[in-house]
């Protein structure tokens, strides 16, 4: 898996977004966002800025999770089943397209309704 950095910078260049534009983008000069994407160490705030400036967003995923919102995302959302589901309980699982993001968060404990 990449690193926080080249992620960054793929996702500009996904955009086909230069350094400049990050300017305009998020109010970062080309200097300071070069810096960042070569060798940064972002403060949250800069991060989260600099995600909304690309498009995105900032995620905490649990480890244990990783493996299935990595899934989802390489389905990009095709009809795919969770893999973590058990089979036996087929009749109860939602496509992705229907609730891509269902459990992702969930301590294991399903029929815990605390907020």
């Amino acid at each position: 898996m990449i690193n926080l950095l080249q992620q960054i910078k793929h996702r500009r260049l996904a955009l086909k977004l230069k350094q400049n534009d990050m300017l305009m983008r998020v109010g970062i000069s080309r200097q300071q966002y070069q810096r960042l994407e070569a060798k940064g160490n972002p403060r949250l705030d800069t991060l989260e800025l600099i995600a909304k400036g690309l498009n995105s967003d900032v995620m905490l995923i649990p480890k244990e999770k990783l493996n299935a919102v990595l899934a989802v995302l390489e389905s990009g959302g095709n009809n795919a089943s969770f893999p973590h589901k058990q089979p036996d309980h087929s009749d109860e699982q939602k496509k992705l397209s229907d609730d891509p993001w269902k459990g992702l968060l969930e301590d294991g404990d399903e029929n815990d309704n605390r907020n």
